[in-house]
């Protein structure tokens, strides 16, 4: 019997994107076999008249199997939010598709995420699953592929899965050795320790970051497609947590993804491409000065509007 995994949208204080990435959602071909819940973060002060406006767009909704808005008394802050919904969805349905407020779906992507539940949902290794791949260059890869990072834009897990998940940095932390440390940040690629000691020193407050150590030291594996499902319209300046960049966008897979990997590895081709990507991915330093002008540019024209 075919499941349907619950979805699970976390949303703040961005109304337009909100209704963007609802518009699409509702665009899924498994929309209408879908349940959504919306946990909306209490306001900060100053922020009530968008948080009410974003909880009424998720009141007025249609097109799904059924929506219920969780409206937060308080501001729980996204990772605590997220922690929250993705337990409660996982214990009570076993699995769930995770979105947050600023991702713009292809049709196929709730077909996409449902699949990969539904065929890997036995498979204790493979703890995650993903509809974002960076701008690697596809050509010659396979359709869908495992890699070891648990990329956190648009995710599904099982509740098998998310019951690994450790929040206590400290515990992490005392897990990891050298060896390990240079391979969770795929032997130099990108600096993914330094988000651990980040975390752990107060300035950033990631539950993604911790998500990916628990997977990476289970051993578990992740599932990407080799062209992403998804496009992120945060990276605005318009976010709590992200700033003004183009370096992780690419082009979206408008078609249903009909073949997964057999074999429970990573996919070395896959991996090396990922690598390179995001060991060179700032580029050279007048392109870096380039895109920091333009997140200068875009936040004063933001005060302004």
């Amino acid at each position: 019997m075919q499941k349907f995994a619950p979805i699970a949208l976390f949303v703040y204080n961005r109304p337009e994107h909100t209704r963007r990435t609802l518009s699409f959602l509702q665009k899924n071909h498994l929309a209408e076999e879908s349940r959504l819940f919306i946990f909306s973060d209490g306001a900060k002060a100053g922020q009530e008249e968008n948080v009410n406006a974003v909880r009424e767009l998720g009141h007025s909704i249609t097109g799904f199997k059924s929506v219920e808005v969780i409206e937060r008394s308080q501001n729980l802050g996204l990772a605590n939010s997220v922690i929250d919904g993705v337990s409660r969805l996982t214990s009570t349905y076993g699995r769930a598709i995770v979105l947050e407020d600023d991702v713009l779906t292809s049709p196929y992507t709730l077909q996409y995420f449902n699949d990969a539940l539904n065929r890997y949902e036995e498979q204790d290794q493979v703890m995650h699953v993903t509809a974002y791949m960076y701008p690697i260059p596809h050509k010659g890869l396979p359709e869908t592929f495992f890699l070891r990072i648990a990329s956190s834009q648009a995710w599904a897990t099982w509740d098998r899965a998310w019951k690994n998940f450790e929040p206590d940095i400290d515990k992490i932390i005392s897990r990891f050795d050298d060896q390990q440390k240079h391979q969770f940040e795929l032997e130099g690629g990108m600096n993914f320790w330094k988000h651990i000691m980040e975390f752990k020193h107060g300035r950033n407050n990631s539950w993604a970051i911790r998500w990916y150590a628990s997977v990476f030291l289970k051993k578990g594996l992740s599932v990407n497609p080799a062209l992403s499902l998804i496009e992120n319209i945060g990276h605005d300046g318009s976010g709590v947590h992200s700033g003004v960049s183009t370096i992780y966008k690419g082009a979206v897979n408008n078609f249903r993804i009909n073949s997964f990997p057999e074999q429970l590895e990573e996919y070395k081709p896959g991996y090396q491409a990922v690598r390179n990507f995001l060991k060179h991915r700032k580029g050279t330093y007048i392109q870096r000065g380039l895109r920091y002008l333009n997140h200068v540019l875009t936040k004063i024209k933001m005060k302004r509007a």
